[in-house]
C-alpha cells in the first residue's frame, strides 16, 4: 500500500512568543504524527511585521521546510536578498521586479517532490496582480510534480473559497492565512483537495490577533495610529496535518491540530 505523505501547516507565527512556541511544538508535532513536511507563515515572525535573517534561520532549524508570507515580508529589509537563496516565499502575484520568488519545487526523496505556492488576496489587501492568474501559472509551470500546496494570504473568506472552487481538483491543499483566526471549514472535497479558509496563528491568545489589546483598543477608539507591539501570555498555536497520496496528489484527510501553549519559561 502507498505510503501518504504527511503535511503540517502552521498558521501565523506571531513575533518571539509565536517562535518560543513554534520551535518547542514543531518538534514534538513532527515526531508524533510522523511528519514528511512543515510549512509554516513567517511573515509576522520577527517583532509582530517581517522575518528577519536570525528568526528564519531559527525556524527551520526547529524543522520548518518552506516559510511562506504575505504583505509584510517586506517589513524586515534585511531578508530580501535571502528571499531569491532560502526556502521563503513571498506572494507570487507581486508585480515582476518584486525580489523573490513566490513558488518553489521542495524534493522529498522517496516521497516524491512538492509545488508549493504563496499567493495574496486582492479584497482589503494591497492592490497587487491578480492571485487567480498567478494561481494559473503555478500550476502550468509545475504540471509534471504530483502534488501541489497553496497558502492564499487573504481577508476574504469569499475570496479563499472562491479560489478553492477554482484550483479544486488540481491541488492538494489550499489553505489561508493572513486573519491569525482559525476556521473550522477544514474538508477534504470530492475532488480530492484538501482545504481550510485560515490556519490562525501561534501568537499570544489573550491580544488582538497577537498583537497587545491597549494599542488595537485605542486605535478603534480614537481613530488615531497606535505604534502595535506583540501581546503577551498563553500562546494559540494553530495548524492542520493534511495527509496526500503522492502518487496522484489527492489528498486523503485533514485535521485541526491545535494547543495552547505556555512559553513564560522560554522568554
Amino acid at each position: 500500500m502507498e505510503d501518504l505523505l504527511t503535511v503540517l501547516a502552521v498558521g501565523d507565527i506571531v513575533g518571539r512568543p509565536g517562535r518560543n512556541a513554534a520551535t518547542r511544538m514543531i518538534p514534538r508535532l513532527r515526531q508524533r504524527h510522523e511528519v514528511d513536511m512543515v510549512i509554516a507563515n513567517g511573515e509576522n515572525a520577527s517583532g509582530g511585521f517581517g522575518l528577519s535573517l536570525a528568526d528564519a534561520r531559527d525556524l527551520f532549524n526547529c524543522g520548518v521546510d518552506v516559510i511562506t508570507s504575505g504583505n509584510h515580508i517586506w517589513d524586515q529589509k534585511e531578508i530580501l536578498p535571502a528571499l531569491d537563496e532560502m526556502p521563503i516565499l513571498r506572494p507570487m502575484n507581486y508585480p515582476p521586479g518584486a525580489p523573490g520568488r513566490g513558488w518553489l519545487v521542495h524534493d522529498l526523496g522517496a516521497k516524491g517532490r512538492v509545488a508549493v505556492c504563496n499567493i495574496q488576496g486582492l479584497i482589503f489587501m494591497p492592490s497587487i496582480d491578480s492571485p487567480f492568474r498567478a494561481v494559473q501559472e503555478f500550476l502550468t509551470a509545475s504540471a509534471d510534480v504530483p502534488v501541489h500546496i497553496v497558502d492564499f494570504h487573504g481577508e476574504a473568506t469569499s475570496e479563499k473559497q472562491a479560489m478553492a472552487h477554482y484550483i479544486d481538483g488540481r491541488a492538494s491543499l489550499l489553505f489561508g492565512t493572513h486573519t491569525h483566526t482559525a476556521t473550522a471549514d477544514q474538508r477534504v472535497t470530492d475532488a480530492g483537495m484538501a482545504y481550510v479558509s485560515d490556519l490562525g496563528m501561534v501568537g499570544p491568545r489573550d491580544g488582538v490577533i497577537g498583537m497587545d489589546s491597549a494599542a488595537s483598543l485605542n486605535r478603534f477608539l480614537t481613530g488615531i495610529p497606535q505604534r502595535f507591539k506583540v501581546g503577551k501570555g498563553m500562546v494559540t498555536f494553530n495548524s492542520v496535518i493534511v495527509r496526500i497520496r503522492p502518487a496522484t496528489g489527492l489528498a486523503e484527510s485533514i485535521d485541526r491540530v491545535d494547543h495552547t501553549v505556555d512559553v513564560s519559561s522560554a522568554d
